[in-house]
């Protein structure tokens, strides 16, 4: 895992070596173990490495023929690609999959995209052909931005490498602000600064270096052509050896490994499953709070790490964690996103870290396979609306008003939630009551000002929301749901998972985000994904006979939930009061600062407005106002 940077100078100038070290230094947590650095001409690049194959040859940039490479990631079929390659004639000179990748793209040129198995972003300097080819992974694990203008194009790893140029100023983007205020993530290619882009997944970019034309192109995304034909059998069976095979080439590693595990489901398997292939005794990372019960999952993770021997190590973060690593926590993220949970989970990364240099978990396992309460939430209500009409959306019943009820105990925690949907959103088309779950703006916009709010045009939230949502291949609401969850939620979810993990110079694999198993889940009937309304129900049939009793019958999800509310009324207000409501933060003049201090001292049990609140304030003042 690594960090890497770039500059193109379309004047034909000759790269800047300082200008590229000085930002390959703002990611140097990202790679402590070597760096290096190539000019061509007009075009600069720059890496940061963090040792994990091939530790002695391994160093970037990395040159073959008229090609180099900038690469962050891993390719888990790197051994079987070499070999393939082998056949075909191709030498190699190292063990690394660095130049596997070189070697592909000789072959394939921008097809070898669709023989990598892993999580990459990288970037190719062609000489011979005069363009620059930039690729990122199928889901965006591994992060690449960009800012292109007259004068330059740059690259790198984090949107605080870019900002150390001095062609770039950061400014908010209004639009992504106000998704942010909907969502607490933002879609598409767009970030929360101007001008400052992401590849997207699945994409890659070609730069002609003659006339510096640019645009990015879709190499893959998953397919919902429904497979009629194969029975529920098939696909378990199908779906439990890729999941063997997924952990299996991600245990590759030349230096020490654990996973994750937080008593979740998702983790539960991958470690579980990791446990049967490694060689040696499986170090298991947990974290939780001591404020109670209902913050602590540290007897479920305990009841998988006995199951497989593991070496368990947890930590039990505090208040004092929380107000002394707010601040580096935002900036380490370069955007406000998602929830409190990034907290202990960067806490557990710090773990995690002084014991391995690779560890394994389980995010993406409820964008791929439907495990979030609002999905529930949301065929309740299409239930009940079939039941009253006499009619389906989707051609048939995926869902039945009898099936549904046994597995209602799956969201008692989301009555807010669903207080808030069935005011506002039942019944509507599809794509607008799935809008209205996720969206969080009817808590958030009273904390800002009546001038600001009536700039918030929700509609063009919505539109933008559409265009994803409303996928051409997705006809049940099933797959239009999790298609936008993988494609919208998730890439804020990933950008945590990458930013916490490196900022400790930690590499986080994800093995449940393997393409073959995305494209066969998408084949998958949706009224057999989500049979009776059961949780994941193929991913708990396809792993039942190795996950505890008391993991596979949970039905107390938790998520990370963090103890904020009550920190908020206790020892951490006066942390809270001094950002939100400081000097800065009112000359400002977008937050109700009356509001926000009432919500201080009565921010509900796992409410997130808090939250939000306090990582845009930071944001602004990390990136906006310095």
């Amino acid at each position: 895992m690594c960090g890497i940077v770039g500059i193109i100078n379309k004047s034909k100038k000759s790269a800047d070596e300082s200008l590229l070290r000085k930002m390959a230094d703002k990611i140097a947590h990202r790679g402590p173990d070597d760096e290096g650095y190539n000019i061509s001409n007009n075009v600069g690049l720059g890496h940061k490495r963090l040792s994990i194959i091939d530790l002695k040859s391994g160093h970037q940039p990395m040159a073959c023929k008229e090609n180099t490479i900038v690469f962050n990631g891993e390719i888990y079929n790197y051994i079987e690609l070499r070999e393939s390659l082998k056949n075909q004639g191709y030498q190699f000179e190292t063990d690394s999959d660095t130049e596997v990748i070189l070697k592909s793209y000789e072959a394939y040129g921008a097809d070898c995209l669709n023989y990598l198995n892993g999580m990459f972003a990288f970037v190719i300097y062609d000489n011979k052909a005069s363009k620059v080819f930039i690729a990122r992974d199928h889901f965006g694990i591994k992060p690449l931005y960009y800012f292109n203008s007259d004068e330059h194009f740059l690259f790198g790893s984090e949107i605080k490498a870019l900002l150390a140029h001095p062609a770039v100023h950061a400014k908010p983007n209004d639009d992504s602000l106000q998704e942010y205020l909907t969502f607490q993530f933002v879609m598409g290619q767009n970030t929360m600064f101007d001008s400052i882009y992401k590849i997207l997944p699945g994409h890659y970019m070609v730069i002609d270096l003659q006339n510096y034309d640019a645009h990015q192109i879709c190499y893959w995304e998953p397919h919902f052509e429904v497979d009629e034909h194969h029975t529920e059998l098939y696909f378990v069976e199908e779906l439990r050896s890729l999941l063997e095979d997924t952990i299996k080439i991600q245990l590759r590693s030349d230096v020490p490994l654990g996973t994750y595990l937080s008593g979740g489901m998702d983790s539960s398997i991958v470690t579980l499953l990791a446990s049967k292939y490694y060689d040696g005794r499986l170090k298991t990372f947990t974290g939780a709070f001591r404020e109670g019960k209902d913050f602590d999952e540290t007897y479920y993770a305990k009841e998988v790490s006995k199951a497989v021997n593991g070496n368990y190590f947890e930590i039990f973060p505090t208040q004092h964690d929380f107000t002394d690593t707010l601040t580096k926590l935002i900036y380490q993220l370069d955007e406000p996103v998602a929830g409190p949970g990034i907290f202990p989970q960067y806490m557990v990364s710090k773990l995690a870290k002084e014991n391995v240099t690779v560890v394994l978990g389980g995010q993406g396992g409820d964008e791929i396979f439907g495990g979030y309460a609002r999905y529930m939430i949301a065929y309740f209500e299409q239930a009940v609306k079939g039941a009253m009409f006499e009619s389906t959306e989707e051609g048939e019943h995926i869902v039945s008003l009898e099936s549904i009820i046994p597995n209602l105990p799956y969201i008692h925690r989301y009555v807010p939630m669903m207080r808030e949907f069935w005011e506002k959103g039942a019944f509507d088309p599809m794509d607008r009551r799935y809008f209205h779950l996720l969206d969080r703006s009817g808590s958030s916009l009273s904390y800002f000002t009546e001038d600001f709010q009536q700039t918030y045009n929700k509609e063009s939230v919505f539109e933008r929301f559409q265009k994803i949502f409303n996928h051409p291949d997705t006809k049940s609401y099933y797959n239009k749901m999790t298609h936008f969850d993988m494609f919208g939620s998730l890439l804020g979810l990933l950008q945590v998972e990458d930013r916490v993990s490196m900022s400790v110079s930690l590499e986080s694999r994800v093995p449940l985000l393997d393409r073959r198993i995305v494209d066969l889940v998408a084949k998958m009937p949706p009224a057999m994904k989500y049979k009776g309304a059961g949780m994941k129900y193929l991913l708990k049939k396809a792993t039942q006979d190795i996950l505890p009793e008391p993991i596979l019958n949970r039905k107390d999800k938790m998520g990370f939930p963090v103890p904020l509310h009550l920190w908020a009324k206790n020892g951490a207000s006066d942390f809270i009061r001094d950002i939100l409501l400081s000097k800065k933060s009112r000359e400002r003049g977008i937050f109700d600062h009356a509001n926000i201090e009432d919500l201080i001292a009565s921010e509900r049990s796992f409410g997130r407005s808090l939250w939000g609140l306090l990582s845009l304030e930071l944001w602004f003042n990390t990136y906006i106002d310095n």
